[in-house]
């Protein structure tokens, strides 16, 4: 048997890249911002003290990311403390968790600058630090919504209900604080921080699904976000996906980054097209060499 001409090997080997390209483009980017929390009052911080120790705080935390789904942690002593967490979503794997967290420094410096606490959420992670003092709130307190568009479908309300019951119901079992289930056309997924007890843990869930149920009504999707914990659903009248992916169908982000989400799912559009045209040629190309390879083997 000959072997295969190069331009057969090279042809192949790029379109296998091309494929591959195009499954990435196409994936739900866990780095898109959800939303930012930024204190008001600015960090005074004449010596440095503070920013070292945030400093401190921002590379333990990134360091950890790539062994942990969560971590807190503190740096300083005294009223120069200062404490920090970061959480991913639990079904990143540790290189996935690693990347998110590694943005989340940049983005908290850019977005809040120096403040005396901070929170940035991706779709995949998030981060929070504050000095010591700062005012503490409620575990329950709603920090972020976002409702997808309504249905006007008389059942969703209670087949969305009966998923969040079993959501509360797994959560509370003890999951590890992260749970994922389908009921018939509805994916829910819950999340809680990373240190509190499961019977903490459900009760926040249960707090969210409520929220969710008044603030979103019949909307087919939905996040909301407390300070501990975190839901989302969505609605899929065809069946839920695959892969289980909550952003797969569709993507969430904060009023400050509507624009360069739209950006980046234009982008991804627009490199998904060119690929394509681009996979046409490449197969066009490879069928007129292996006719050409054929022709010379007819030639022996």
């Amino acid at each position: 048997m000959k072997p295969l001409p190069p331009q057969l090997v090279l042809v192949t080997f790029l379109i296998v890249i091309l494929v591959l390209s195009e499954a990435a483009a196409a994936a739900p980017d866990k780095s898109n911002l959800v939303y930012k929390g930024c204190a008001k009052q600015v960090l005074s911080d004449p010596n440095g003290v503070y920013s070292s120790a945030l400093s401190a705080i921002f590379g333990t935390l990134i360091q950890q990311s790539s062994k942990a789904k969560f971590f807190k942690t503190t740096s300083g002593t005294g009223q120069s403390s200062v404490s920090g967490l970061f959480q991913c979503r639990g079904d990143l794997t540790n290189l996935e968790c690693y990347t998110c967290v590694s943005k989340l420094p940049i983005l908290m410096d850019k977005l809040c600058g120096k403040t005396v606490a901070g929170r940035i959420q991706l779709l995949g992670c998030y981060m929070h630090y504050e000095v010591s003092g700062f005012a503490e709130i409620s575990g329950l307190e709603l920090l972020y919504k976002t409702c997808g568009k309504s249905t006007r479908d008389s059942g969703f309300q209670v087949t969305r209900d009966s998923a969040f019951s079993s959501l509360v119901s797994g959560i509370s079992s003890g999951n590890g604080g992260f749970y994922t289930t389908s009921y018939e056309s509805v994916y829910v997924l819950g999340q809680c921080q990373g240190d509190l007890g499961t019977s903490d843990c459900g009760t926040c869930v249960k707090s969210a699904v409520q929220r969710a149920q008044l603030e979103c009504g019949s909307s087919i999707s939905g996040q909301i976000y407390l300070h501990r914990c975190f839901i989302s659903y969505n609605y899929h009248p065809n069946g839920t996906p695959k892969d289980n992916n909550p952003s797969s169908a569709s993507s969430f982000s904060s009023p400050s980054s509507s624009s360069s989400t739209s950006g980046s799912n234009t982008g991804r559009t627009v490199a998904i097209i060119l690929g394509g045209a681009a996979g046409v040629g490449f197969l066009i190309v490879f069928l007129l060499i292996v006719r050409k390879a054929m022709k010379k083997d007819d030639d022996y």
